[in-house]
């Protein structure tokens, strides 16, 4: 499987996917459902946006992910 990863095409669909759970449109829920959905889109957009910001390799079948955490100011 390794060999057939197409790494730019997996990070391009993380990044469709972030933008895609910024414009999800919010369901006729109200309350503790509407915030859980909301914690929930957050959560999405975080997760899949932190991929795909990621610097990833692929040496000898093994996939990394490379995520800097620090303040962009504090970046090497």
């Amino acid at each position: 499987m390794a060999e057939s990863l197409d790494i730019d095409a997996m990070i391009a669909r993380f990044r469709e996917r972030a933008a895609a759970v910024k414009k999800r449109n919010l369901p006729p829920v109200a309350g503790e459902e509407r915030q859980r959905f909301l914690k929930q889109a957050q959560e999405d957009f975080m997760d899949f946006a932190i991929i795909a910001d990621s610097q990833v390799s692929l040496e000898d079948g093994v996939l990394t992910l490379r995520i800097d955490l620090r303040p962009a100011d504090q970046r090497g």
